[in-house]
């Protein structure tokens, strides 16, 4: 990996000439995590300048910047102007000419909205690989979960009294990117609170051992999470085998395809809770048969075969006699004397075959916390609710976040020194 976008002889004299400037001192825990931070980013493979046309800043000083935002959890732009102005050490640390004035808040801006997002992409995705090559990240168990990014538009506005705020064809003139979503307003189970917004999602695939990022993809609100699941699967596979994982997700991922496509093309499995699309249990007595309403078991009545799926048919024990011994007031069901019907359906699918009440399973599935605990990291970064108004800026901005993270993870294994990686306030603040 580099270890410096500039050559390390400049940088030392530089550094002689400029540190007699009392205006520069800043925090000195903070000056030295950030020198740290972008001593050990690997830039290299960035062009610094365009080919042709204004030479303008380069684009290492700049993707250094936004990398300070995220880690001082900015959320405006014109937080991060009026921060490095009044940092010029740490300014210098990113690699502006602090000599010369910074970039202002248009600079950043458009350079937020029309820097490639593959080079983003890129940077994270070395980083993931160093720290695979360390030990650090592995693809035995990783989770998928999706993290709601609310729009920079009024209708978000919980005080505002706008009539049909949240109405699908209610665009937001402020963004006209965004989509309407809904996310769960409850994390108590057998709570059915929900909230409509404005925005964006963003969808990360993180290593449930070290509680780090390996992907992600920013998406329109609308979007539905199991409709992204293999495309990031694919992407990772791509730079970092997945083969013989333990896929972690919500019910919300509880799609049949999911489960067929990881255990065909990486041989792995998958550990999502039934999603029971409201339909109800039918409990099974002990000789594995349902009983009627009556409290009897049932016979088995032919099968059914529908869409790739097998129900076999129970009736009523007393359907051919004609009566109930206990006069059962559903026994006359019409015309003829049938008596109760069920269905069950048979296990044929990886989904239904799963056994959910194991302890296996739940002792996998305790692994997914580590999503939520990266996703509350995420989101602290400023990333809850977005001031940009496009979906290119906000997708850069959500990676930017990523390789934040995933930076500080990246300093503290490559200087061994033995922080934890986790925790980005104690590490600025011990550094």
């Amino acid at each position: 990996m580099s270890k410096s976008i500039y050559p390390k002889e400049l940088i030392i004299i530089y550094r002689q000439e400029i540190i007699q400037d009392i205006r520069l001192f800043t925090s000195q825990p903070v000056a030295k995590f950030y020198d740290s931070l972008f001593m050990n980013l690997d830039l290299s493979f960035v062009r610094e300048y365009p080919e042709t046309g204004r030479r303008g800043f380069s684009n290492h000083a700049m993707i250094c910047a936004f990398i300070v935002m995220k880690c001082e959890g900015f959320s405006r732009i014109t937080d991060l102007v009026d921060y490095l102005n009044n940092n010029l050490l740490i300014a210098h640390y990113c690699g502006f000419d602090i000599s010369l004035p910074l970039p202002s808040y248009w600079t950043f801006d458009r350079f937020l909205k029309n820097f490639d997002h593959t080079v983003l992409s890129g940077i994270m995705q070395s980083q993931v690989l160093f720290l695979e090559s360390k030990g650090i990240i592995d693809t035995s168990f990783i989770g998928l979960d999706s993290t709601p990014i609310h729009a920079n538009t009024s209708q978000n506005n919980p005080k505002s009294f706008l009539s049909h705020k949240f109405k699908p064809d209610n665009q937001p003139k402020a963004d006209k990117d965004c989509k309407l979503g809904v996310h769960a307003a409850s994390n108590q189970s057998g709570e059915k609170n929900f909230d409509f917004y404005w925005g964006y999602k963003n969808h990360v695939l993180v290593d449930c051992i070290s509680g780090l990022p390996i992907s992600e993809l920013t998406t329109t609100a609308e979007t539905a999470d199991s409709t992204v699941a293999l495309d990031i699967l694919a992407d990772t596979h791509g730079f970092l085998p997945v083969t013989e994982c333990t896929f972690l997700a919500d019910k919300g991922y509880d799609v049949k395809s999911i489960y067929n496509q990881v255990s065909r093309l990486y041989g792995g499995e998958c550990i999502i809770p039934l999603n029971k699309r409201n339909t109800k249990d039918t409990k099974l007595l002990p000789a594995g048969v349902p009983a009627c309403e009556a409290g009897l078991a049932m016979n088995r009545d032919g099968r059914c075969y529908d869409q790739n799926r097998v129900k076999q048919k129970y009736c009523c024990p007393f359907k051919l006699s004609g009566r109930c011994p206990i006069d059962h007031v559903k026994f006359h069901n019409g015309k003829k004397n049938r008596g109760c019907t069920k269905w069950v359906t048979i296990p044929n699918d990886l989904r239904l075959s799963l056994d959910r009440s194991s302890k296996y399973f739940k002792t996998s599935y305790s692994l997914r916390t580590e999503c939520e605990r990266y996703n509350s990291r995420f989101k602290n970064t400023g990333q809850e609710r977005m001031w940009v108004r496009n979906k290119s800026s906000v997708t850069n901005l959500n990676t930017f976040a990523h390789i934040s993270l995933l930076a500080v993870a990246v300093a503290v294994v490559a200087t061994c020194s033995g922080q934890s990686y986790r925790k980005l306030k104690s590490v600025k603040r011990t550094a």
